[in-house]
């Protein structure tokens, strides 16, 4: 029997205001797992809602789920079709733990190589971006689970961000920071979290020209709008601006007495006030009693979409075995290859030292509400004495990196992961042990991480502790030195020429060794390639303070377009590692690039002996005369694609009206007439061929 659609504005009509004013405020959970609950009116057949973090897994309270890899290393993929398979893996654990609502993904743009949540977002560029955003999302909702895209918008940093502005150009904003969300609403997502940050002086959960204006006026984006938890700031403000839903919606009490909130943690005693204080904004004129309806409609317009009122069993799927595949496959694949003088892959029977602080235990992640507690997890140790032939001796070599977590900032808050860290049986590090042990082995692999978490930023792109001591220590011992970084964004390399290859893991999650041994022993392809430019700290533009971390509370985006590899083309400056740059075991030649109608085909070879993937990209050079400073190059498109030796495929890129224009601030998304040249390559800095295109 088909499902009943609801009569929504006949469930409306029932509702009291009291009834109203409680689908749009959280309540408390009585099963004890929701991130953000709805209490629902079981009267005229309202379920409750629940809402649960992501996104690199589903954070249950008290429960365990599949711990996907970082949102990085997804997006280092450049395979929308696999961030779809993850999404809707993350969608079904989701409803097998009883929730209906996702919050994911998040899709900020990655500014601030600093920031401690870059591992959760997903590029500097706003196309990959965007792509790997709509994907996200369609794989989420494609299991009945309303995805909650966030955090909207020009939340790029950790620090000061519930109080920073960030003063960004409106060209800025529409070409940069604006498209990952766009694409999210064009995908169909049911929901958007505001950011805690202001956006021109006004904190977003109040800003009536991007919340109302831009995302539900000119976007048409129909679903609900809830504030990021205690992030509401006003109660008419926020209503009138078009937020929809306050999360938690419950004031928060710390045990102790007097706490002072630390910066970057919002005041979670602020809270409540779309309960009495809307009604009362209502019953003064200060709101209008049509914009209650508003909020509520919208909320059960995501309720009945994903058939909440059908009464049918909802089931999900908790650690199955095609989830533990598809989270080994996305680590793997998001395994970029930065590095490599010839020593990868591994023989299969290569005495190996496995050295670094933490090769006893994966690599969930990064600290925050998107910690995940996996039911399955496999360290480095297990992945690569899984697979050697020859012999495997492991040394830590020196102390482990102090995790640091949102979690620990509040002592009346307990952390969604359990703590997961054992030293192994190598209890006392010792670097002359690692450096033994490097100098017997045909190859030494060390691995080596940082320490990032939502609400701080790094103070530093070095790593940590005694790594690049150890990395020096082994590589002098061993010229064979594999190093594998297992970071939430960029860092420095100051030992890269010392060492013979350079791998980049980011964060794993639980298929962390599993993956890692099937890469460099070759089994995998290394088809990762860079979301963001690495290079030397002092290089990126935000190292001005006026730009971060800000000053007076104001964080000056007057760098404009130009983040990330922009930056470096503009400034004719070589970084470390460029964006979408990444090796692999295979050889691939181009042909010539032909364009037609916006269309560009190029054909592309494995002229090696191994199979692998290739991610062709291609870039948009703007016309000589533009009337306006546009960057160097832009990405316009791109496509993963597998091959065999020998093999040879054409290869087909769209490049939409949006790959060509610029926005104007009077005249809205604007083409300059003039000759483009697209350029197809391996990176932004690895161009194998142009083509001139008329517009």
């Amino acid at each position: 029997m088909a499902p009943t659609t609801p009569d929504i504005d006949g469930i409306l009509a029932e509702l009291t205001r009291a009834e109203k004013l409680s689908l749009v405020h959280g309540a408390v959970d009585p099963e004890g797992t929701a991130t953000g609950y709805l209490p629902g009116v079981e009267r005229v057949g309202v379920p409750p809602f629940r809402m649960v973090d992501g996104p690199l897994g589903v954070r249950a309270e008290g429960k365990r789920a599949t711990a996907f890899p970082a949102s990085l290393a997804t997006a280092a993929t450049f395979d929308p079709g696999l961030a779809r398979e993850q999404a809707a893996a993350m969608a079904r654990e989701a409803t097998a733990h009883g929730q209906y609502s996702l919050l994911a993904p998040g899709v900020n743009i990655i500014r601030v190589p600093h920031c401690g949540r870059n591992f959760e977002y997903l590029s500097e560029d706003p196309v990959l971006a965007a792509d790997i955003s709509r994907s996200l999302v369609e794989g989420i909702q494609s299991e009945d689970v309303v995805a909650t895209v966030k955090h909207f918008v020009a939340n790029n940093q950790e620090t000061h961000r519930t109080t920073v502005s960030a003063d960004v150009d409106e060209r800025t904003l529409r070409e940069l920071y604006l498209p990952p969300f766009r694409a999210a609403v064009e995908a169909g997502v049911g929901s958007v979290m505001t950011a805690y940050n202001r956006v021109n002086g006004t904190h977003m959960s109040d800003h009536e020209r991007l919340v109302g204006d831009v995302l539900k006026d000119e976007w048409g984006f129909g679903g609900y709008v809830v504030s990021d938890w205690y992030g509401l700031e006003t109660t008419v403000g926020a209503a009138n601006a078009g937020l929809d839903v306050e999360m938690p919606g419950i004031p928060v009490e710390p045990d102790e007495g007097e706490f002072e909130w630390p910066d970057g943690i919002p005041d979670a005693t602020h809270a409540g006030l779309f309960g009495e204080p809307l009604g009362a904004a209502i019953d003064d004129g200060s709101v209008p009693p049509e914009r209650l309806d508003d909020m509520a409609r919208r909320v059960l317009g995501q309720m009945a979409r994903i058939g909440l009122f059908n009464d049918a069993e909802r089931t999900g799927e908790l650690d199955s075995e095609r989830h533990r595949d598809v989270a080994e496959r996305v680590a793997a694949r998001g395994t970029v290859l930065l590095d490599n003088d010839g020593v990868l892959p591994l023989a299969d029977d290569a005495d190996v030292a496995l050295v670094g602080p933490h090769v006893y235990e994966p690599k969930l992640g990064g600290g925050g509400s998107s910690e995940t507690t996996p039911i399955h997890a496999v360290s480095p140790v297990d992945g690569f004495e899984a697979r050697a032939d020859g012999s495997v001796t492991v040394a830590r070599g020196v102390e482990e990196i102090e995790s640091v977590s949102l979690f620990d900032l509040l002592p009346f808050v307990e952390g969604g992961r359990e703590d997961t860290e054992s030293p192994g049986p190598d209890t006392d590090p010792s670097l002359d042990a690692a450096v033994d042990a490097a100098a017997e082995a045909e190859v030494a692999v060390v691995l080596v991480r940082d320490a990032t978490t939502e609400a701080r930023d790094r103070d530093s792109l070095s790593l940590p502790g005694r790594q690049d001591e150890l990395v020096e220590a082994v590589a002098a011992a061993n010229d064979r030195t594999v190093v594998v970084l297992r970071t939430g964004g960029p860092v420095e390399t100051p030992w890269r020429d010392d060492v013979a290859a350079v791998v980049e893991q980011w964060y794993p999650g639980q298929a962390d060794g599993d993956a890692l041994a099937s890469v460099l022993y070759g089994d995998r392809d290394p088809a990762g390639r860079l979301p963001v430019t690495f290079a030397p700290e002092e290089t990126y533009p935000t190292t001005d303070e006026r730009r971060f971390p800000g000053v007076d509370d104001v964080a000056r985006y007057d760098e404009g377009v130009f983040v990330g590899y922009r930056h470096f083309d503009s400034a004719d400056a070589d970084p470390t590692y460029s964006f979408g740059h990444g090796h692999s075991y295979a050889a691939f030649e181009y042909g010539d690039p032909r364009v037609d109608d916006g269309t560009v085909s190029i054909r592309v070879e494995n002229v090696g002996e191994r199979p692998g993937r290739e991610v062709v990209q291609a870039y948009v050079r703007p016309p000589e005369d533009a009337p306006v400073d546009r960057p160097v190059r832009e990405l316009g498109g791109f496509a993963s694609v597998p091959l065999s030796p020998g093999e040879s495929r054409t290869v087909t890129l769209t490049l939409d009206e949006l790959a060509f224009s610029r926005y104007d601030s009077a005249s809205g998304w604007t083409v300059d007439s003039g000759t483009y040249t697209v350029e197809i390559g391996r990176s932004a800095a690895d161009i194998r061929g142009t083509v001139g295109v008329e517009r």
